[in-house]
């Protein structure tokens, strides 16, 4: 933390940079601009599925993961690409584990979605 920059100072800039990063997401990244577009139709929907607090955090909480893990996967697809363009065992190792760990988070969704809904409409 730069010295001077604490409290709501500290609190201005970092939500500043988590705009920020936001925005780049969503300007650079193809994947987290559908995965944003799944969780609009999803986190309303949520309310509906759900029929109680718990099942509504389920819900968006899973959706909400998925957009945290995308965010993780393109910042280490970031740090790996401005490190050089050449090929290398350990970058292409990075962006795979990046890549399962989004995957298991939409099983999550998935899985999440499924069971509350099977037992909200056909259990």
């Amino acid at each position: 933390m730069k010295p001077g920059h604490t409290g709501w100072r500290h609190l201005v800039h970092s939500t500043r940079y988590s705009l920020k990063g936001l925005s780049a997401a969503y300007r650079h990244e193809a994947a987290f601009r559908q995965e944003l577009g799944i969780c609009v139709i999803l986190l309303p929907l949520a309310v509906w599925v759900g029929r109680e607090p718990v099942e509504w955090i389920l819900l968006m909480g899973s959706c909400l993961l998925v957009l945290i893990v995308e965010l993780l996967n393109s910042a280490i697809e970031s740090v790996v690409d401005r490190i050089g363009p050449e090929r290398h065992k350990l970058s292409g190792r990075a962006k795979d584990i990046g890549s399962a760990a989004v995957m298991l988070s939409l099983m999550t969704v998935a899985l999440t979605w499924g069971l509350i809904g099977w037992d909200r409409f056909l259990g």
